[in-house]
Parts: structure tokens; sequence; C-alpha cells
């Protein structure tokens, strides 16, 4: 068998230089016929597709409207054989008021909205085209561009549309290519068209005078540009940049000081129904205390009520917080990346751009001339064959009559050539008389008045420039700032004021007060004092410690193992139920209980001790832990627990034993620790220590006794050094030995 590589027609070809061969023509063909804009039309091949196809159906905005379907059906078969929905999604967005600054498809039926909805299917829609798309379409079929076959060679197409309106910067282009994209946001066409009389007679007009005619984007949907001056100037001048957007808002009074706020423009592209949705998750997560609902109520004009939490709320930092926390705010990037007219891609400035422009319409308008210049020439030289006629009507009618050829008669006869004797042997008898003669004189003169007109208009620079002036203010006339279409929608405002947003506005702070039973049951009911009310508990279990916070506060709780736990007050269970079991929330073993709990503030210190009588002072910015494991502090021996933790509150330390022995001290004597077992607080015989607290000498020993506070003022007999046994505690000291 012969090798397939001996094969005469198939050559080696190392992998690495195949596969970059093709993947070079791939990405070139995806840049130029694809994602990348012409810097003449602003068009994509899609679009100007689409627009020469509903020529070619006459779909003319005086006329009538045609399916979709249809026109999607023609480009697909005719000119550009890709999947039907990228086509009509392509239609779709051309006709998209909220999309295209100046529609180029006029359409009937549902296109989408702003919510992002989806258009009807195609079958359903109609379209024509509009006024801008007429004007992109003025003078093709008068040798004003280029044409190439189709795909298949059955047809031709335009490389590039004569385009009469500036459409790269009026409606924008957005695209990704391989290694490459672009994006441009819509422009004012009346400031365009300003800029671009200005600088046909300057073409070196510096960026400062352009930026002052071209204030920057102007979005179909409104907004406010909020951003430097010099940072527009900046982008313009490189072709790369970024605006920032928000959306226009106001604030309507209502009755006894209370005021909404009404969004009535949103940011360019951003869906309203996504926005809102937005806003309500950050009203459900409590992220947004400031604001107390939104709601939609939008119909033919955007709508969107805010409601503040109170009249207290002030409305601009609310929305400085929601221009940060959402898209009411966005920004808008620029890069003009674009096909020049030798179809190489590259980054242009804003001068470039509408340089590039100007040489198009330039170039189209002498193409035209020259176009109908020959034109005249052709019909010019008909009527001189038509004069020649009524000269000799009767002997050219008898050449007629008698002659077996009368086309080379004529010629001979009178000097006539070819074409002007065809003109004349297909003359109709009607056009014979006297009147016709001065028509056909008439025309003659009007010929070539306006060919004379032509020929300077071609030879002379100046003739040229005032032309695309004049032809610059027909387009604003037509589409400009006095017209419903071309008024500016976009404010352009500098960069906003600085407006701090205090973290408590973030934040929503709920008064909750934090309850945990004997058998661990944590929740946290809603209020403070009696707003908490009767709580319930289950049957044999009763409440052991309560704590007063806020939603945002951390609960400290200590354990028998010595460790410190954080919770947040946030993430606890209401108060309707029994609450959650705290254990299962820290996962925490059976044999460890809970011994004390209390609200973080930071900057205190807290008393430690265990069971074996011993403690220390640890800061209560060292305890707080940051993983579900805890924080060990006091280290506790097999056997030993760790008994207490509370705020110090005072100058001397109380501890009581287990034999109901009590012994105080002065708090210097306590180390200040991080970690560790401590130092004897008391010592015993036998038992352990039961409680420990800090108290003020001159105060008194406070303790619980029932339902009862008891005080002992007279103290001399228990004040004396850290680790002695001490006494008997006063009388009427709590059975339980817990100071409460």
């Amino acid at each position: 068998m012969t090798d397939v590589l001996d094969a005469p027609d198939i050559e080696p070809v190392a992998l690495a230089d195949a596969l970059t061969e093709r993947y070079l023509a791939y990405a070139m063909s995806t840049i130029t016929s694809r994602s990348l804009p012409d810097v003449r039309d602003g068009l994509k091949p899609v679009h100007r597709r689409l627009l020469y196809a509903m020529r070619q159906l006459k779909l003319d905005p005086r006329d009538g409207f045609k399916k979709s379907a249809r026109v999607v059906g023609d480009v697909i078969g005719k000119y550009h054989p890709h999947g039907d929905q990228s086509i009509y999604d392509a239609l779709v967005r051309l006709a998209q008021e909220f999309a295209a600054r100046y529609p180029l498809v006029d359409g009937q039926g549902n296109f989408g909205n702003i919510d992002g909805d989806n258009a009807a299917a195609m079958r359903y829609t109609e379209a024509r085209m509009t006024e801008v798309a007429m004007a992109l379409l003025e003078g093709l079929d008068d040798d004003a561009v280029d044409f190439r076959d189709t795909y298949d060679g059955s047809e031709i197409e335009p490389v590039v549309l004569p385009a009469r309106f500036p459409n790269l910067l009026a409606n924008g282009a957005s695209g990704i290519a391989v290694g490459m994209a672009t994006s441009i946001p819509p422009h004012n066409v009346d400031e365009l068209c300003q800029a671009l009389a200005h600088l046909v007679d300057k073409p070196r007009a510096t960026f400062e005078t352009l930026v002052g005619m071209v204030q920057g984007p102007d979005f179909p949907t409104g907004g406010e540009l909020v951003e430097s001056r010099e940072a527009v100037m900046e982008a313009y001048a490189t072709g790369r940049g970024s605006f920032r957007l928000r959306a226009r808002w106001k604030q309507e009074d209502l009755s006894r000081g209370v005021y909404q706020i009404v969004v009535t423009e949103v940011p360019y592209q951003v869906q309203k129904s996504k926005l809102v949705e937005r806003i309500a998750e950050l009203v459900e997560a409590r992220k947004l205390p400031m604001l107390d609902a939104v709601i939609d109520e939008s119909a033919e004009d955007i709508r969107l009520v805010l409601t503040p939490k109170n009249r207290t709320v002030d409305a601009a930092v609310l929305m400085e917080y929601l221009f940060r926390a959402t898209d009411l705010e966005t920004r808008v990037s620029l890069n003009m990346n674009l096909l020049d007219a030798t179809g190489v891609p590259r980054v242009m400035n804003l001068r470039e751009t509408l340089q590039a422009f100007i040489d198009h319409r330039r170039e189209v308008l002498l193409r035209r001339s020259n176009h109908r210049l020959e034109k005249i020439a052709r019909r010019l030289e008909i009527l001189e064959g038509y004069l020649i006629v009524y000269l000799n009507l009767d002997e050219v009618i008898r050449i007629i009559r008698e002659e077996d050829e009368p086309k080379p008669a004529l010629m001979k006869r009178f000097k006539l050539n070819e074409v002007q004797a065809e003109a004349i042997l297909n003359m109709r008898l009607r056009s014979l008389r006297k009147l016709e003669e001065m028509e056909i004189a008439s025309e003659k003169a009007a010929l070539t008045s306006e060919e004379k007109d032509l020929k300077v208009l071609v030879k002379s620079e100046a003739k040229q420039k005032s032309y695309l002036k004049e032809e610059f203010r027909d387009i604003r006339k037509k589409f400009g700032a006095k017209t419903e279409l071309g008024a500016r929608r976009t404010v352009v405002g500098g960069a906003p004021a600085v407006i701090e947003v205090p973290i408590d506005a973030t934040i929503e702070r709920e008064a909750v007060t934090v309850v945990l039973s004997q058998k661990g049951w944590i929740r946290a009911a809603k209020g403070h004092g009696e707003q908490v009310g009767a709580l319930r508990y289950k049957e044999g279990d009763r409440e052991r410690f309560r704590a007063e916070a806020l939603t945002t506060d951390k609960l400290l709780i200590f354990a028998t193992n010595g460790r410190f736990y954080t919770i947040g007050c946030d993430k606890l269970p209401g108060g309707r139920g029994y609450g959650d079991p705290v254990k299962l929330m820290l996962d925490l073993g059976n044999d460890v209980e809970i011994s004390a709990m209390m609200v973080f503030q930071g900057g205190r210190k807290i008393l430690v001790a265990s069971s074996e009588g011993r403690g220390f002072i640890v800061p209560e910015d060292a305890v707080m832990a940051q993983t579900r494991n805890g924080k060990q502090v006091l280290n506790v021996a097999s056997g030993v627990e760790a008994v207490t933790a509370r705020i110090v509150d005072g100058d001397h330390v109380a501890v009581v034993g287990e034999n109901r022995k009590v012994i105080i001290f002065p708090l210097e004597e306590l180390p200040e620790m991080t970690r560790g077992r401590g130092v004897i607080l008391q010592r015993y015989k036998s038992g352990g220590m039961s409680d420990a607290k800090t108290f003020t000498l001159a105060e008194g020993l406070t303790w619980q006794s029932g339902s009862r506070t008891r005080t002992e003022a007279k103290l001399a007999d228990w004040v004396g050094k850290r680790s002695q046994a001490g006494r008997v505690a006063p009388a009427g000291f709590a059975s339980n030995n817990k100071f409460g």
C-alpha cells in the first residue's frame, strides 16, 4: 500500500505551523468580518447587511412594515449565512429605543423592554427602516461606495455604506474579537456635527476644543455623567478610558416632613428589574437600614420609589450608599478600537475618528459628483441628438420611413454617434411637438449649469469643505438638538462631591435581649426590658444568663474548658420559640458547660477563674475568637473547670469557695495575662472555688439571694492577702455560694 505521505497532493506541515496559520486566519476573520465596526459607517457586517436587505425589500419609513422573519431570511440566504437568532438579536437591538440612541429600525410589536424581557419571536414582530437608516444608505445607487460579491457570488453587497449620518459615535458600538475588543458609548449627534464642521476648517483642532463641543456620551436612557473634565479629555485624547454614569433622582416631599426618593433614569444597559431586585436584597439582608422599601411604579417612564426608614435619613447619604452598592452607578468603558478605511484594526482618538468620517464623506461626495457628471454627459449627448431632430424633423422622418437601415443613415447624415441615433429612433411620436423642443432646450441649459458647478466642486477643496459643512448643518436640522430625537438626554456634570457614608448607616442596629437558659438554649428576643415580655421555656428549664445587646453586637461565651467563643447576635434565633442549643452552635462536647456570657464592647478587662482557685485578668480584646473552635484563655487541668468570667468593675476582688469562706484582696494583686493557669486566688484544704467577682470596696459587697439583692458594707474581717483561706461568708450569703 502506498504511504499517505507519499501521495502527490499531500504536503507534510508541522502541527505548530498549521495551527498558527489557521488560528491567525480565524482571528482576522473574526476581527474584520464579525466584531469590530468600520470607522466610516460605524457598522459591523451583520448590521450593514440588515439595512441593505431592508432597502432591497423597500422597507422605507413611509412604506408598510414586513415581518422580521422575512428580513432575517433574506439576510441569511443572500448575505450573512449565520444563525437566525443572532441576526434577529442584532435587528432587535437596532430597534430598541433604550439600547440605540438613534434607532435604525422602526419596530412594530414586542421588541423587549428595559427590564430585560426578550423580544417576541421574529414571526410576530415587524420592521422597517427609520430616517436615520435612510441617511446611512443615501447615495448607494450613485456609485458612492464599492460593492463586492456575496459569500456565494450570486449577489453583490456594499463594502461600506455612504453614511451621511455619523453613526459610529452617535449610536456607539461594542464587540469582542480575538485578542481585542471595542466599546464606544453613544453620543449626541448635534454635538458631533458641531465638532465635524469645526474640524473641516481646522483639522488640527485641540482636544480641549473638541471636548468643549462633544461634552461626553449621551445615552438613550439618560442618567448623569459624573466625571471630571480632565478625565473625559484624557479618554478622548487616547481613545481609551471610562466614564462614571449615575441614575438621576429627585426628592419628593410628602406631608409632615416625610419624603420619598424617585429614580427617574437608570444608567445605560442596566436592567431595571435586576436593579430593583438588588436594592430589595439589601433591604431584606438588613444591609441598608436607611431604606424601608423600594417600589417600581414605572409605566412609560421610569419611576422607582425609594422610601427611607424615617424622615431623619439624609437623602444624599442614602443615595451615595446605593450608588456604591448597586448599579445605580456604573462605569461605561471607552475603547475606540476600530477598522480604519483600509480595514486595519487600530485604536483611534476622538479627532482621528471624526476626521475619518469627514474623509469618508469627502470621498462619497467626489464619487457621487463624478457619477453625476457621467450621467449628465450622457444625457447632454442624447439631448444634442434630440435637438438635431427638431432642427431637421422632415429629413429625419424621411430617412426613417425610406431607409432600410435608418440608424447608420442618420449617423452619416447628421454626424451622430450610436447612442444619439439609438435615442432618436426610440423617441415617441408625441415627443415631436414644439413644446417638447422647448423643454429639451431648458433641460440642456439646466444640466449644463449643473455640470459646470459639479466640475468646480470636484476641483475646489474650498467648495468641498463648504458642501460638507452645509451637510452637517442639515443633519443637525433634521436630527439635532431642536428635534425630539436629538435633544441631549444625559446630563453632563463634574466629579461629585465626596459624601461620607457612616458605617452605622449601612448596618441595621436592632435592640435584642439575649437569653441563655439553664439547659443551654439560647435566643435573641426583640427589644429591651419590658419590650421583651414573657418568654417560654421547656419544662424544667429556666433563665440563666440575660444580656441586652444590638443585632450588630458580638457575644462572648466562656465555657468550662477555659475557652471564649464568639457568636454574632444576628446569628441567634428569635425569641418566639425556645431557641437553639448553644452547644450545637459552638460544637461543644457533652462534658463542657457554659460558665459566663457577656456582650463584647472592646477595651475592657475580664476576670477569669477556675475551680482550683486560680485566675488572672485578661484584656477583653484578647479573648475575641476568630474561629469556630474558640480561643483558649484559661488553661485547666483534668478535673478542673473554668467557673467564672466577669467584667472588671472596681478596685477589689472577692472570692468565695465551696467551703463558704470569702477572701477579699486588692485588684492590683492580680496579674494581667492573655493565657495561662493564673495565680492562686484562695487556698482550700478541700473542695475548690465557687465564684469570684470585682467590686468597689467603699460601696460594699453585694450578692443575689433569691429575688433579693443584699449588700455588706463592713468588710474588714474578710479583707486580706491574695491566696489566703478567708473567713466564713457574711450572714445571709447566697446558699449556692454565688455572687449572682
